[in-house]
């Protein structure tokens, strides 16, 4: 789900041209006063933006177990798509905005108030030209395909109808890729383009696709894997019909990206490497801090939060290194950790059944501190051959609704020397249960909530939620050994310095060789790992402060209800409130969760 979603993010990023503000129309001006029917009215407008969405984004559907629209590929890159995103967003925000907010309690009022800033936040977005960026190493449309068309990722192929509808997308693939050329070359034109070291990862993504066999393509897995009780008729169509596929459209469209990107655009790429060099990059780059936070925290302010969280922690990696008896200072410390075989595993296999086994440790822990549990269960999986190379070292996908497909812990195994034994423990805790996993399938499995809060989100929660998970391996039980202890340290130093390093790559004008000194000096993290990290620093601008805003103002809240409601405070009561009504804003969190503190207060107090 973390590709999809920034894949989606590039490709339906809209314009940069600014718009006065419309007035409702005239169909939504009079409406009831009657709450009831203003409820019913506000449920029946986000029901059908989430239809529209669908409709619009049938990725997004298939993400969702919805298969209605599985054959559809829209040209994402286009204008026309971009001005139809952007009406819809206009039309909803006036509808939204005309009905009685008075007259909305509760759940209602959140929703409404939530969906309203979530549209003038992306409408403001409007201003720059995120669709000039469409693709990255992190995240482009010739990875997201390959992800889809795997047989391994969100694309169902289960019966004969599912193949076809993938043979219909495969046929509006170059639709797709030459409108992403045309903006790369747009964005040529106007001065916005990815810099030259993240150029130079992108073009072997799409050269590992340019295949001369089709059976050697990730694309024939879906062939390979086919449900034996296909008619044997029907096994052979495919087979035919996916082998020209790949070699009549799949292979030219890859090759004739690769060669635009290393001919064409590599030579046009910037030197530079942060926001604050593009045209409007500082105003740019302040929206993403505010859309990624969910704060008003200023990128100075989260600059210096940053520079003594990572001296905090620094000092506590110190104390593990005397508790262990190690004789050297903390860089010695740091280099004995990088370099001795005992933390590292010898066989992706090994490292795969650490995880799966921590899993099975975890689960039977969390009632200590919750009360309220997902019904979906998640895999621990190896990230897939085709993008372990530049994928991140461990993700998460999220189920499905209906429960037909897990939810997912991606491992990556690409190199073992970047998935150290002590980050067993954190990184699933973290990453699944009561992490990420936790947290999303309980969002999506309250029905009761809108489905743009069901299945939405925010940066800053999900990630926040994540990191704050972390925090609890003690509580649990876990983190006993002081090595995974120092794994958990070492997790939090790499959020701590993603403050400094992303505030300081897009706003403070650091260079990329700055950001990775900062981070080899400061932590035991292998060079590849920290070049990999900056890298996608310098791509997805902002998100990487979420996970320690999000954190602080959970454990501040946390705090806040420890010191207010003493011995009274309900740990698992206080989780149950902060999941049970989805992601939401910072903000409104802190608003929420002061109100259930004031709440539970007058509950104990004597009439």
């Amino acid at each position: 789900m973390r590709v999809l979603v920034l894949m989606l993010s590039c490709l339906l990023a809209v314009p940069g041209w600014a718009r006065a503000a419309e007035p409702a129309p005239a169909a939504a001006a009079a409406v009831a006063a009657d709450p009831a029917e203003v409820a019913a009215q506000l449920d029946a407008l986000l029901a059908q933006w989430h239809e529209a969405e669908l409709k619009a984004n049938p990725i997004f559907a298939t993400a969702l177990g919805d298969l209605r629209y599985n054959d559809q590929l829209p040209d994402f890159t286009s204008e026309a798509y971009r001005a139809e995103s952007q009406a819809r967003e206009r039309d909803f925000l006036a509808r939204v905005q005309a009905l009685d907010r008075d007259a909305l309690t509760g759940q209602h009022r959140l929703s409404r108030d939530v969906f309203v800033s979530d549209r003038e936040l992306s409408l403001e977005s409007d201003r720059f030209p995120g669709w000039m960026l469409a693709v990255s190493q992190f995240g482009n449309h010739g990875s997201l395909f390959a992800q889809l068309g795997s047989g391994q990722g969100i694309q169902p192929f289960r019966e004969v109808k599912h193949y076809d509808d993938f043979l219909a997308r495969i046929a509006r693939f170059p639709v797709l890729n030459d409108g992403v050329i045309a903006n790369l070359r747009k964005g040529m034109a106007a001065g916005v383009t990815q810099p030259r070291p993240v150029v130079e990862k992108i073009v072997p993504q799409f050269a590992a696709h340019i295949l001369a066999k089709p059976e050697d393509s990730v694309f024939w897995g879906p062939i390979k894997d086919m449900p034996a009780d296909f008619p044997l008729a029907e096994r052979e169509r495919l087979a035919a019909a996916y082998r020209a596929a790949i070699t009549d459209v799949l292979v030219p469209g890859y090759t004739k990206m690769r060669d635009f990107l290393r001919d064409e655009y590599l030579p046009a790429a910037r030197e530079t490497v942060g926001m604050s060099d593009l045209p409007d990059g500082r105003a740019w780059y302040a929206l993403m801090v505010r859309s990624n936070t969910t704060t008003d925290l200023s990128p100075e302010a989260i600059h210096q939060f940053g520079l003594d969280e990572v001296a905090r922690i620094l000092g506590e990696m110190n104390a593990v290194r005397e508790q262990v008896g190690f004789k050297g200072d903390l860089p010695a410390f740091f280099e004995f950790l990088k370099n001795d075989d005992q933390f590292y595993f010898k066989t992706p296999e090994e490292a795969l059944q650490a995880y799966r086994d921590v899993q099975k440790k975890i689960n039977p822990l969390l009632p200590k501190l919750f009360d309220v549990f997902p019904k979906a269960d998640y895999e621990v999986r190896q990230v897939e051959a085709f993008r372990a190379q530049s994928d991140a070292g461990a993700s998460y996908q999220s189920p499905t609704p209906d429960g037909s497909r897990p939810g997912v812990f991606y491992l990556n195994t690409y190199n073992l020397k970047a998935q150290p034994k002590f980050l067993v423990e954190t990184l699933s805790v973290h990453e699944a249960s009561p992490g990420h996993h936790f947290q999303i399938s309980i969002q999506q499995e309250v029905e009761s909530l809108p489905a743009f809060r069901r299945f939405g989100g925010y940066t800053a929660f999900a990630e926040g939620w994540a990191l704050y998970a972390e925090s609890l391996g003690k509580e649990l039980g876990l983190f006993t050994d002081p090595y995974q202890w120092y794994g958990r340290l070492s997790d939090e130093q790499l959020r701590a310095m993603r403050l400094v390093v992303d505030t300081g790559l897009h706003h403070f004008g650091w260079s990329r060789q700055k950001a990775i000194d900062y981070m080899l000096a400061n932590s035991s993290m292998a060079e590849s790992d920290v070049v990999a990290e900056v890298e996608r620093y310098i791509v997805i601008p902002g998100q990487a402060l979420s996970y320690k805003v999000g954190q602080r103002v959970i454990r501040e809240l946390r705090n806040e209800a420890e010191a207010e409601l003493g011995d009274r405070f309900d740990v698992r009561a206080f989780h149950r409130q902060v999941l049970v009504d989805g992601a939401l804003p910072m903000g409104v969190l802190q608003v929420k969760i002061r109100e259930w503190i004031a709440s539970q207060k007058a509950a104990a107090t004597p009439a």
